[in-house]
């Protein structure tokens, strides 16, 4: 995601101020969301910078309410007694974390279930909490939100498969557009008489009705719930995949059919452990694969990505202002994690205006990947000093992170390395750093030592710590240092210049003012 410039000057310059700390996000700072789904029952309860949210608290329980529905037209009796006993359980861990009303609400199995509208009467009676059921458009509409809120500007289709339905919503950058539901969700489809080759059938006529309804759609596909999500891990099994973060993952067309043939003639029990898939999950895999592959084949996408991000958060991104969903996700998630965490908060600011000019010619999406940087470069100084450019490196590749691609995690991880290593571990990591390309590579060292360096000149948030410098067709580097940061300069901080100045391949002077 990039930030335009109008956007810029309305922050107040590159790092302006951030909106976790407004009242209008501090409402939405812990919020209970419960999903009532066909296939589970879920509790989410988010927390933190609002436009990034931690899941403070996120249970999910598989009910399979769906299960036999196409035949009895009634929810699965034992699965309604687990879902009544979860919200029984959950209403009583929101009272215990002081939250306010939970919302509720629930999909495909219980809008077409006989006695649907009875169970939440059952659950209103029982629990207090009432559960609002969404027609197919409208779950449509919010997963697609719950996208744009990890996405900010994403343009695309977005499929959400739950249980019972299968719905369609294209995004366009700012809002949702044309929208639609499907019965295309598993566990109605595996009751289709006739086997696989009927069911392809169906599954194929059902997508062409679908394309017709929502015109090309040649952007990305987002993939949306926990089919899709069992099939990101499989395919990353059959690629052993190092970075296995489900957020964000990108599938080819190829990568879709070549995991669609893995499946075919693989052992799913053996499988299923390989990728760490529930058993109820494996169950249903074959039969997403071939509504995976039918969709791709149809509406032919440039890529494909996952997203952890659907109908529950799309339920909190409905709850924002327009301010605090215009920010960049990333950035508002490292201004809190320093905030919350770090020695110096403020002082990421002022390391970034320090380093920047070694990055002027770095395009947009480059510098947000610096802000994020410097913003992190002190939030785990609580770790061991022998451990800790490790656990920097887990941090920024396994973090809640949204808007963050893998390529991404891996170069803030590798950054932030730096910031504690000189050099780069090869074995741990070695696989993660194939994820990016030579220039990346170099780019992220140069940040980490700067960042390395730029700490040395520890002061007080907006005191100047000096200047850098730096011109790369002469290959000269130069800082400039005012009074009150001279005393700083000692033994260490001058070999941590030096370090820089060769992953620069420059030469390298020092100016003392005053």
């Amino acid at each position: 995601m990039n930030l335009q410039p109008h956007q810029e000057l309305a922050e107040g310059g590159p790092f302006g101020r951030p909106l976790f700390d407004d009242p209008s996000a501090r409402a939405l700072s812990r919020v209970g969301v419960v999903d009532v789904g066909s296939n589970s029952v879920r509790l989410v309860v988010f927390d933190g910078a609002a436009r990034s949210p931690a899941y403070f608290y996120n249970e999910k329980i598989m009910c399979a309410l769906g299960d036999g529905l196409a035949e009895t037209g009634r929810l699965n009796p034992k699965g309604r007694e687990r879902a009544l006993d979860a919200i029984r359980r959950f209403q009583h861990l929101a009272r215990g974390m002081r939250l306010g009303p939970l919302t509720a609400v629930a999909t495909a199995a219980v809008r077409d279930a006989a006695d649907g509208q009875d169970f939440c009467d059952e659950v209103a009676r029982e629990t207090g909490l009432r559960i609002w059921i969404i027609d197919g458009n409208e779950e449509a509409r919010l997963s697609a939100q719950g996208v744009l809120l990890g996405w900010p500007g994403a343009y695309g289709l977005v499929c959400d498969m739950g249980g019972a339905s299968m719905e369609l919503a294209e995004i366009d950058g700012t809002g949702v557009g044309r929208r639609m539901t499907s019965p295309l969700g598993p566990l109605k489809l595996r009751h289709v008489k006739g086997g696989r080759r009927a069911r392809k059938a169906v599954i194929r006529e059902t997508v062409e009705e679908m394309r017709a309804h929502m015109g090309k759609q040649r952007d990305r596909l987002f993939l949306v719930g926990g089919s899709w999500r069992a099939i990101a891990r499989i395919d990353m099994a059959r690629r052993n995949y190092p970075l296995t973060v489900l957020h964000e993952y990108r599938m080819t067309a190829k990568q879709v059919r070549d995991t669609l043939h893995f499946i075919e003639k693989a052992d799913l029990e053996k499988l299923r452990l390989r990728a760490g898939v529930s058993e109820a999950r494996m169950n249903l895999v074959p039969i997403a694969i071939d509504v995976l592959h039918r969709l791709v084949r149809t509406f032919k996408p440039h890529d494909i990505a996952i997203s952890s991000y659907g109908i529950r958060e799309g339920l909190l991104y409905e709850q924002m202002p327009q301010e605090l969903r215009d920010r960049d996700p990333l950035i508002e998630a490292c201004w809190f994690a320093e905030a919350k965490d770090a020695r110096m908060p403020g002082f990421g600011k002022t390391l970034y205006e320090f380093v920047l000019p070694l990055f002027k010619s770095a395009r947009p999406s480059r510098i947000r990947l610096i802000k994020a940087a410097c913003l992190l470069h002190d939030v785990s100084w609580r770790a061991h000093p022998d451990y800790r450019a490790d656990v920097c490196f887990d941090y920024a590749t396994r973090a809640n992170l949204g808007g963050l691609k893998h390529s991404e995690r891996v170069f803030l991880g590798l950054a932030l390395q730096y910031r504690y290593r000189n050099r780069r571990p090869a074995d741990r990591f070695g696989a993660f750093y194939e994820l990016l390309d030579e220039r990346s590579l170099k780019e992220a060292e140069i940040l980490g030592k700067a960042m390395r360096f730029g700490a040395m000149l520890w002061m007080q948030p907006d005191h100047p710590i000096g200047t850098l410098k730096w011109q790369p067709k002469k290959k000269r580097l130069e800082l400039t240092l005012p009074p009150e940061a001279q005393p700083l300069f000692g033994e260490v901080a001058e070999a941590r210049l030096k370090s820089l100045a060769e992953a620069l391949k420059s030469q390298v002077s020092v100016r003392m003012t005053g």
